[in-house]
């Protein structure tokens, strides 16, 4: 089992909230699929025994992580000191507080959002997508800064221009939602 790349999601959601939301010194839960926990820990099924033994490996850098069962999946809950070691530790890149802070802004074009990806990187792929959800899929194709599938939507504003919208995924989800 492989507890690192788990340990990594979590340090980047969590990065990801306080990015968004602010650093609130508190508990941070996050809800998973059973599958893309299998997913993240390189294993076939996930039950409480894995999520221990992540728990553990974990916990040197998260603190006491809990878990609880929710449909289809678990309900991991960071506690605080876990919070505030990722609030603590810097994001090296920077990658992802400039793409949070481009696409908070209403009024930029789906080239400005992309642009971002390329400000970090000269190998992105940008692929457009036919579906009524995401207009397109943007990462990086060597995996660095990281290796998420960005799926993004350009919503018009009343104002004029478009909020871009976006979801990420690590890339096996992205595969089995079939976007």
């Amino acid at each position: 089992m492989n507890c690192f790349r788990l340990e990594q999601n979590l340090i980047d959601n969590i990065r990801e909230a306080q990015l968004k939301l602010g650093y609130d010194h508190r508990p941070v839960s996050f809800n998973y699929f059973s599958r893309s926990l299998c997913h993240l820990l390189g294993i076939s099924s996930v039950g409480e025994d894995e999520l221990r033994e992540f728990a553990a490996s974990a916990a040197p850098h998260l603190g006491c992580i809990s878990f609880r069962p929710i449909r289809d999946g678990w309900c991991i809950t960071v506690p605080a000191e876990g919070a505030a070691f990722v609030h603590d530790t810097p994001d090296s890149s920077g990658f992802l507080a400039d793409f949070i802070s481009t696409v908070s802004r209403h009024g930029i074009s789906m080239d400005d959002a992309i642009a971002v990806f390329h400000r970090y990187s000269g190998s992105v792929t940008v692929m457009e997508l036919n579906n009524d959800e995401f207009d397109c899929l943007v990462f990086f194709s060597d995996g660095s800064p990281d290796n998420y599938r960005y799926c993004l939507a350009a919503e018009p504003c009343l104002s004029g221009g478009f909020h871009i919208s976006y979801h990420r995924f690590i890339p096996e989800d992205y595969e089995e939602f079939g976007f």
